[in-house]
């Protein structure tokens, strides 16, 4: 009977530690089966990312090979448009070789062909042009001992100074570059001033009128002293669009009145005083010219010849020039 009931209490030991044991595997199988949930989850999420980035990559790869392809059909084009310009570039070359530029006649003729005809930036333009030539002694020659030595000859010595005879050359060279359509108005001025060619304005294309101008020009004589006030006076009246001066240096006499003036105080040759005008004076002189004579939207261009004793005349005359949108040039001997 004790065997019995010993056996029976082995039975439930043996079924009680197969139950605990059972629980334990449970338990352990569960955690493996959690872990093995969230390994699960972490690839499928790295699987997902993963093809995130290759759609991103696709997309890139997409979007650079259109680039590629709109690139590569502006090289093309480009190439074309290249090769279709070389055509026409030849094309005109070819035109241009052929084409014969007419040579436009000149209204005054020029005996001087073949020298230095043009300076940069001079340029002969204007609806009215008016040319106002210096004409008083010191524009025979550059040196002065050479101006008094001619100031005591005769009428004819005076009009073959050099450089009276180059004025002339430059009157008659901007009459042969003035515009077919501008209208020419010539002042001469030294103590005086007077107009030359009979008529207040000639046309650029009347070549009777030009030769008119020139003629009278040629019979001026080289004399006495250089009021620039009356030659503006006698230009302004006309009412030009462009003046062009040719002069060697400030003026050396004026109008009355100078004496009254506080400015000119020291400057006594203005009234008689003296027989000679000092470069200060001068300098005074030809900024109350320029002030008392009004040119409202005229252009100002000055052709200044060379001339010993007037250090003022370049500076001066460039800072009017320059308040008128116009040039100050001084060329060359060679010129024109």
């Amino acid at each position: 009977m004790s065997c019995g009931l010993g056996a029976v209490i082995l039975v439930l030991m043996l079924v009680k530690l197969e139950k605990e044991n059972s629980v334990l595997e449970v338990d352990l199988l569960k955690k493996d089966l959690e872990i093995l949930e969230e390994t699960k989850n972490s690839l499928l999420k790295n699987i997902l990312d993963n093809d995130a980035r290759k759609a991103v990559i696709l997309n890139k790869i997409e979007e650079t090979s259109k680039a590629k392809e709109i690139i590569s059909k502006s090289i093309n084009e480009s190439k074309s448009e290249m090769s279709s310009q070389k055509i026409s570039k030849t094309k005109l070359e070819s035109v241009i070789k052929t084409f014969k530029t007419p040579e436009q006649e000149n209204v005054v003729e020029e005996s001087f062909i073949g020298e230095t005809e043009h300076i940069i930036g001079l340029r002969v333009k204007g609806e009215k042009i008016g040319i106002l030539v210096d004409s008083s002694s010191s524009m025979t020659d550059e040196i002065l001992v050479d101006v008094i030595r001619r100031k005591n000859t005769t009428p004819i010595n005076k009009q073959a100074g050099p450089k009276w005879k180059r004025t002339k050359r430059i009157v008659k060279w901007l009459l042969a570059r003035a515009p077919q359509k501008s209208d020419i108005s010539i002042v001469n001025f030294n103590k005086t001033a007077y107009q030359l060619g009979g008529k207040v304005w000639v046309n650029a294309s009347d070549g009777m009128s030009s030769d008119r101008l020139l003629k009278d020009l040629n019979l001026i004589v080289p004399e006495g002293s250089t009021n620039l006030q009356a030659g503006l006076q006698k230009m302004a009246a006309l009412k030009p669009t462009d003046i062009y001066l040719i002069t060697d240096g400030l003026p050396t006499s004026g109008g009355k009145g100078y004496k009254s003036l506080n400015p000119f105080a020291s400057c006594s040759s203005l009234w008689g005083g003296a027989s000679s005008i000092s470069g200060d004076c001068r300098v005074k002189l030809f900024r109350h010219t320029i002030k008392s004579i009004k040119l409202p939207g005229v252009t100002i261009n000055v052709i200044l010849l060379p001339i010993e004793g007037d250090p003022f005349a370049s500076n001066e005359l460039w800072q009017w020039t320059s308040l008128t949108n116009g040039i100050l040039i001084s060329p060359a001997a060679s010129w024109p």
